[in-house]
């Protein structure tokens, strides 16, 4: 009889563990070849994981809520078709060996045993930080961003399994972190006293709160602490500056009036302003590339793909961004089809990993919701932001061979929030009004 391990898969280049939602098969169930055997969910999507093989679920290593590294072993399969002797409880995750270089850390109590498979080895020996405590990527780079040493680290309370740190209890000790050396210095300050070198800050609690009855307490969902997570992030990550231009859309509206019938009938697609908002983008990308990078540490990585997230808000309230890959590369008609696809299966829950994973610049319309601008989040590990208003009549001053003439034009308003640690108000500034020259100069006599 031979016996598999079910892997938990990896579900996109930044994604490094993911949590157990719920178990569709019991120990001893059998298992067709590709039938899902769990669902899983990480800070970007829930999907399930299919059966590599057929066979008998021997056993379960990890339980519901718990949350497990990319490449760790999640279930044995037998594949003779044999039930099990015995049905075992969860396993503990295993530790990365504690040897580097061929050197032990010390006594053999100390040593640990290596990670079932070649990838799990890989991503826990790369999250190791001189200690025996294990560090997920995702915590360590949080840590660092915040200047926290391992020392500080090594006092952070842990809530995740066997006392591990999670993204939530960084998070909420960073947070707790800033209120307590604010604390600090106001003290020293109303005490008249100034002290001459920094002290460990000290986590403290928030002040309990009181609640009447009058008052509904709504526990978030798991999706919106994690947009909650990521906009605090972000935030903390990058010092966020917006940009603002008046686009005169009259042209662009007169068009989409006039074919948006006739473009439906041909092509079967309803044609919203997105696509167009998209392709303008798109195009000052190509005249300033340096808006199109992420930031790693020192380094500026320049992207060479137009890869284009589109927010989008989902029935439950909550936000989701998938992606427009290559789209450099489509005609209107090209990304007509894909913002419907993406927005109809993204309030559908039937997006896949890869098409919420590599966003290099993205688009969120206000407007839908009758806002006339905003100041959006930008979303780690982008740079920029494009938030389009709502298109409303206004006088506007219309420049003619026999003067300037006050006209009732179509106008809008674009923002562009950019991190300011790569994007200075020259760049950031002539890339969203290069997006609104653009949408200006649409042709009226385009064909569809």
């Amino acid at each position: 009889m031979a016996q598999v391990e079910l892997i938990m898969p990896k579900m996109g280049e930044s994604i490094m563990e993911a949590t157990v939602l719920k178990w569709l098969k019991n120990v001893g169930d059998s298992i067709e070849v590709d039938e899902t055997v769990l669902e899983i969910a990480t800070d970007k999507v829930d999907s399930e994981v299919p059966s590599p093989v057929a066979g008998v679920l021997a056993k379960i290593l990890f339980e519901e809520s718990e949350v497990v590294e990319v490449g760790q072993a999640i279930a044995l399969i037998n594949t003779e078709g044999e039930a099990p002797s015995d049905v075992s409880t969860p396993a503990p995750k295993a530790e990365p060996a504690a040897a580097t270089n061929g050197q032990t850390n010390g006594s053999p109590a100390t040593q640990k045993t290596t990670a079932p498979s070649m990838a799990t080895e890989t991503v826990a020996a790369a999250s190791k930080i001189s200690s025996d405590r294990f560090y997920s990527p995702l915590v360590k780079n949080i840590a660092k961003t915040e200047n926290i040493g391992l020392a500080e680290l090594e006092q952070v309370p842990g809530t995740g399994r066997d006392g591990r740190v999670t993204k939530k209890d960084i998070l909420a000790y960073v947070e707790n972190r800033g209120e307590a050396a604010v604390s600090s210095e106001q003290t020293a300050v109303s005490s008249g006293q100034v002290t001459g070198g920094s002290s460990q800050p000290v986590a403290v609690s928030r002040p309990a709160t009181s609640v009447s009855g009058n008052v509904e307490i709504i526990e978030m969902d798991r999706m919106r602490k994690l947009i909650a997570d990521h906009m605090v992030m972000s935030k903390r990550t990058s010092p966020h500056v917006t940009s603002f231009v008046e686009v005169d859309v009259t042209n662009l509206v007169n068009w989409r009036n006039k074919n948006k019938n006739a473009f439906q009938q041909k092509y079967g697609e309803k044609i919203t302003f997105t696509p167009f908002f998209i392709e303008a983008v798109v195009k000052a990308i190509g005249d300033l590339p340096m808006i199109n990078v992420s930031v790693e540490e020192n380094k500026i990585l320049v992207k060479k793909d137009i890869n284009i997230g589109m927010a989008t808000a989902l029935p439950s309230g909550n936000l989701i961004v998938p992606v427009i890959k290559n789209a450099d590369q489509l005609n209107l008609l090209g990304l007509t089809k894909s913002v419907n696809d993406l927005a109809n299966r993204a309030r559908d829950n039937k997006l896949k990993p890869d098409e919420i994973q590599g966003g290099t610049f993205t688009v969120t319309n206000v407007g839908t919701f009758g806002n006339v601008m905003g100041t959006p989040i930008i979303n780690q590990p982008q740079v920029a932001v494009l938030a389009t208003g709502a298109i409303r009549k206004k006088p506007a001053v219309v420049e003619t061979e026999y003067g300037d003439l006050i006209a009732v034009r179509q106008m809008m308003f674009l923002s562009l929030s950019y991190d300011h640690r790569v994007v200075d108000g020259f760049l950031g500034g002539s890339f969203v009004r290069k997006v609104g020259d653009y949408l200006e100069a649409f042709d009226v006599n385009r064909g569809i």
